[in-house]
């Protein structure tokens, strides 16, 4: 089956064009667009590892090493499109427009951390693996009800495909032709699982084929591959084509999280040798000194601009007023049941406080 879902590329590991069909579409002003994106989303990850590591945040999922997948994709979006993240695409979600800050917040265990920016269709980040497949498919078929040109995105991991959530969701939006793109990020661990031992399937794009829609491979690595089939699949979806499957073979350097040891279930020599050779943030550099895009002093600029970015989120983070204990409680219903507003009382009460 693999053979006929080849891994899509445009740009190789050495930075190389491989693909001459987008040749007139890649600009200078795109291309740096792709590497500021990646440097400050990995400039954000590695602050927020430093940061759990310090007892200033809780628990935190890191993704470096698939900047190119999440930004790639996110930058297909138009402003009016849904994003529906799992709880690692913050990279994603700054990408579309998310605060800083208060991503930032949400790694702090506050409710806050969910509330996008205004007008940004960004669902807050699903934890319970695909559970925001079908809202994704729901969002989709609404738009196309309404008759607006507006898609949405779902990303989950290689796990999430065994769920049930991820086979309604697809087979939603392909009954009702939903303008949805169902976007897979591969790393070829369901959390500590390899990916031979949870599915029996050679590759996830091949399951479109039982909801008759495009199954896209791509280099999840070439930011180029990502961004373009990305947007081929939204213009497919904003012509009423339906919705499209894509697979981007990536890897992510560290743990699945904070609290996590990799070392138990894989190799991470590994990620030495990925680093050195398919770093997709060093595969755009490459692009770009072989096509005299490549400016130091912007480059220094940019990064400088970013850390102070940076700094200011984890200020406004830090700063922001302490939690609201009820927010709790008041978040779980629309109208508390009897149990809860009981357990409520009591907590208030234990702590010296009235509701």
């Amino acid at each position: 089956m693999s053979l006929k879902f080849p891994i899509f590329q445009i740009v190789d590991e050495s930075g190389q064009l491989i693909n001459e069909q987008y040749k007139d579409e890649i600009t200078e002003e795109l291309v740096k667009k792709f590497y500021y994106n990646m440097t400050r989303i990995r400039t954000f990850d590695r602050k927020a590892i430093s940061l759990q590591r310090q007892g200033r945040l809780g628990t935190y999922a890191p993704f470096e090493g698939q900047e190119a997948s999440q930004v790639g994709s996110a930058l297909a979006l138009e402003k009016d499109d849904w994003v529906f993240p799992t709880y690692r695409d913050h990279g994603a979600t700054l990408t579309f427009g998310a605060n800083m800050a208060r991503t930032y917040l949400y790694w702090k265990g506050r409710v806050e951390g969910c509330v996008p920016e205004k007008g940004k269709k960004i669902f807050p980040p699903a934890v319970p693996i695909a559970t925001q497949i079908p809202h994704a498919a729901g969002a989709a078929m609404a738009e196309k009800r309404k008759g607006t040109k507006n898609a949405a995105i779902a990303y989950f991991g290689d796990g999430a495909t065994s769920e049930g959530d991820f086979h309604e969701g697809l087979n939603f939006a392909s009954v009702f032709q939903a303008p949805a793109i169902f976007f897979n990020q591969n790393n070829g661990f369901a959390i500590s699982v390899p990916i031979e031992k949870q599915m029996n399937s050679e590759t996830i794009a091949q399951k479109a084929l039982a909801y008759d829609m495009p199954g896209v491979r791509v280099d999840g690595n070439d930011i180029f591959a990502v961004y373009f089939q990305t947007k081929e699949g939204l213009d497919r979806a904003r012509n009423g084509e339906g919705p499209t499957l894509i697979e981007a073979i990536t890897w992510r350097y560290g743990a699945h999280t904070t609290a996590d040891d990799p070392t138990k279930y894989r190799n991470q020599s590994d990620s030495d040798v990925i680093r050195e050779n398919r770093d997709p943030l060093l595969r755009v550099e490459r692009y770009m000194k072989l096509n005299g895009f490549w400016d130091e002093e912007w480059v220094t600029k940019i990064k400088e601009e970013i850390a102070i970015e940076v700094e200011q989120a984890v200020k406004d983070m830090e700063s922001f007023p302490k939690p609201n204990v009820n927010d709790l409680f008041d978040y779980v219903f629309e109208k508390l049941p009897w149990t809860i507003a009981k357990q409520k009382e009591q907590y208030l009460q234990l702590i010296g406080r009235e509701s």
